[in-house]
């Protein structure tokens, strides 16, 4: 019987890929609770529910709640795909990244901290990530003066893109194509990334 038994590795990779993307169904209802309501207003009942799942499998992935929301409040997996682009193309790059994110998983990866000021204590901690996990690690990527000035303002135009996009669900911005917006907007954020322009 044992040459009918598949090798262990074979078994094992569809129960990964499922985990995984369990945990990316709970990440992502997370992220989308976080984002319209107070961290002490949402269950795990509420997570598990828009996820599709359990709240134990919930608490077997994540142990918690409040080790889920460190998770969601982190914007490290985020700022890595945002900021993963040679510099002289990043503007468009990172424009390119929040539209996408926007239309193919229903999520901004910078939006939520616009809703920081919902979660009290842990709204702090969300700025306090967002500060190290987004800005200042693309202010250490520039050159020039006020490095720290003009990450903050790149990033403001892109999650004030996201508002429009997202909140404000402006349709002229919904119905284009995101090259098109890129190709407008990318100059707009790239103008604050590389000194002198």
């Amino acid at each position: 019987m044992r040459g009918m038994t598949a090798p262990a590795g074979r078994e094992a990779a569809p129960a990964r890929r499922d985990a995984e993307a369990t945990r990316a169904a709970i990440l992502k209802a997370a992220r989308h609770l976080l984002a319209r309501h107070a961290h002490a207003d949402i269950t795990l009942r509420a997570v598990a529910e828009r996820a599709g799942v359990s709240a134990p499998l919930i608490l077997k992935y994540f142990g918690n709640k409040d080790a889920l929301f460190a998770r969601v409040m982190s914007f490290d997996t985020d700022a890595d795909a945002l900021l993963d682009a040679p510099l002289p193309d990043l503007g468009r790059h990172m424009v390119r990244h929040v539209l996408s994110s926007q239309r193919d998983r229903g999520a901004d990866p910078l939006l939520r901290i616009a809703f920081a000021p919902l979660h009290g204590d842990h709204g702090d901690i969300l700025r306090a990530n967002f500060r190290a996990q987004v800005t200042e690690r693309l202010a250490a990527r520039l050159t020039g003066p006020d490095a720290g000035l003009r990450a903050e303002l790149a990033v403001a135009a892109l999650v004030g893109l996201g508002v429009m996009y997202g909140i404000a669900r402006g349709p002229h911005l919904r119905g284009t194509d995101a090259d098109t917006v890129a190709d407008r907007y990318g100059p707009a954020v790239q103008a604050q990334l590389t000194p002198g322009r």
